[in-house]
């Protein structure tokens, strides 16, 4: 059974704290400490995805049947995958790395105390929290079925009464997102120790600083968008009213230009995860280190300009289709940029299959087949056949859960032996990362055969598809099945990080080897994070690194390290 010291992240936030409130709920609902307020993010958001993997699977197993079932009507179905998309995309994917894992690991990372604003850091917790409710409330209040992303003329005309509670809270989720990018805006730019350049920064923190401008600059939008549909459902001003001189394409103007950037507000994250998966599991030194950090910024400048590509299909002009088409192409280059470093960095490395390496492979093999797949829908010509097919449902799962979603789980994974100071079981975690890859799969990649033979998404029936209805069954058959094996997996994970927390073995402070800053101080990391200023070196500089038999973990040797990058060796 595993002890909690005070220099635990469930530990208090401070000395005379601790020994008042150690087992108390209010020292955790008052903390300023930046690891709790991260474990309170992860907790919520692992909760969500149990909630959105739940409605996932009701989606799944009404598709097992072709035709109507007595246990799921048509406005059921609605729902549950409006439910399911919903609490993926705002609940889950994108505050899942940044307001989680980045809240845990980028002051320590950094070499700081805690991120700039404390109090402004619990405040968007409790805001989220707040989202969360009118998302819970919406359910009580006769739910809602527009689909994630609340498409006008249906989300202004439906009946259904909790439009507008998801709404406010979708619009409260978004200053949690800003005020989250604020504050690690800041404490990159502030709160560098000395010999913190940007070049010695790991390429988790650029990430998660390209992230953060995006979430600055984008997030208004959205909140401006859904502000307009509540103010049309409520006074029907005619915004987006044809017949009273507004326009519903002007809605997925505005959704998309937030949205579109919200696709890599959740998967820059997740690139920069596994930048570090594959640089310390392979113990080599991180291949191109300039090249991948600039791609993060030059992905979120790429963003904001290819929104257009949701909408070849709605009438806007044809040099404007054909701008964004090109313009989307381009977005392939940072992103293969990416690619090519991580491979050349696991050439000639020293690779450790353990768990979170293999889901940094997992994410390399499921990243190419998302950017691959987004080829056909950014050719003009292609997608007018695939546009709101399941091709489109099995690309954006295999960008946003095969990728962002997966490098999370390998996040937590790399970082949990930190985080709470015990290490989880291998075996299990390779067992449950090969049902997750295997069930993911089948669940998704047959719904590019669905999608290419005209599978229409959101439908609840098929069998009045001529000449298809048998064959879309097998696939849905197999993509169900899929499910199954993708949530036993999930189920199992869950299962064994929970045990590691009573019964797991003691975490050194540097179990794989890493070179950064966190792996430079105890596992969990004390209250301020170090007992004194770190010294700061190449944090991809591994032949500072060695095995140390007392401790059962590898250590640092800052000296060593220091000098390697004053030598040169650095980036």
């Amino acid at each position: 059974m595993t002890t909690l010291d005070a220099r635990s992240p469930i530990a208090a936030e401070a000395p005379d704290n601790y020994l008042t409130f150690r087992r108390g709920l209010l020292s955790w609902l008052l903390t300023l400490d930046h690891k709790r307020i991260g474990v309170m993010y992860l907790v919520a958001v692992l909760a969500s995805f149990f909630v959105g993997g739940v409605m996932a699977l009701l989606v799944r197993t009404k598709l097992l049947f072709p035709g109507e079932v007595t246990w799921m009507t048509a406005e059921q179905y609605n729902q549950a995958f409006t439910l399911h998309g919903a609490i993926m995309v705002f609940l889950v994917i994108i505050p899942s790395i940044p307001a989680a894992l980045g809240n845990f690991v980028l002051p320590i990372m950094l070499g700081a105390k805690d991120v700039a604003f404390p109090r402004l850091n619990l405040f968007s917790f409790y805001l989220w929290l707040a989202g969360a409710a009118c998302a819970v409330y919406s359910l009580l209040a006769g739910g809602f079925d527009t689909g994630w992303t609340f498409y006008t003329p249906y989300s202004t005309n439906t009946t259904l009464g909790g439009v507008i509670p998801v709404l406010v809270g979708v619009f409260i989720l978004g200053f949690s997102s800003i005020f989250t990018g604020v504050n690690f805006i800041v404490t990159i730019h502030k709160l560098r120790p000395p010999g913190m350049t940007w070049f010695r920064m790991p390429l988790f923190l650029w990430a998660l600083y390209a992230t953060a401008v995006i979430q600055v600059l984008a997030t208004p939008v959205l909140g401006i968008t859904v502000a307009l549909l509540v103010i049309e459902r409520v006074f029907n001003i005619g915004i987006f009213d044809p017949s009273m001189g507004g326009d519903p394409v002007l809605f997925q103007h505005f959704f998309w230009f937030y949205s579109h950037p919200a696709v890599y507000i959740m998967i820059l994250p997740g690139m920069g995860i596994i930048s570090e998966i594959i640089s310390v599991h392979s113990h080599r030194h991180i291949f191109g280190f300039r090249f991948i950090a600039f791609s993060s910024i030059a992905i979120a400048i790429f963003s904001f300009l290819v929104w257009g590509h949701h909408m070849f299909t709605s009438g806007q002009s044809p040099l404007m289709n054909v701008l964004f088409s090109a313009i989307t192409f381009s977005v392939a280059i940072p992103s293969a940029v990416k690619v090519f470093n991580w491979l050349a960095t696991l050439y000639k490395g020293s690779i450790s299959l353990n768990t979170p390496m293999l889901y940094g492979l997992s994410f390399l093999f499921l990243f190419t087949i998302g950017g691959l797949t987004g080829i056909p829908l950014a050719v003009l010509s292609t997608d007018i056949h695939l546009h709101d097919t399941y091709f489109v449902v099995a690309h954006f799962h295999y960008v946003m859960m095969g990728s962002a979603l997966i490098a999370m789980i390998g996040g937590l994974h790399h970082w949990w032996p930190k985080m709470f100071g015990v290490m989880y079981s291998e075996f299990w975690g390779r067992i449950a990362c090969g049902l997750v890859f295997v069930g993911f799969n089948m669940t998704f990649f047959t719904q590019f055969m669905l999608g290419s033979q005209g599978m229409p998404r959101r439908y609840y029936s098929y069998d009045q598809i001529e000449g298809m209805a048998e064959a879309f069954k097998m696939y849905h058959h197999i993509s169900t099945g899929g499910s199954y094996i993708m949530a036993l997996g999930f189920v199992i994970t869950g299962i064994y990080l929970l045990h590691s927390l009573f019964a797991g073995k003691k975490a050194p402070a540097n179990p794989w080897g890493g070179a950064s800053l966190e792996w430079q101080c105890t596992s969990p990391p004390p209250h301020d994070n170090f007992s004194k200023t770190p010294r700061v070196g190449d944090c991809y500089d591994f032949s500072a690194v060695r095995w140390d038999e007392k401790q059962e973990g590898y250590v640092v040797d800052t000296e060593a390290h220091t000098a390697s990058t004053k030598n040169g060796k650095g980036h």
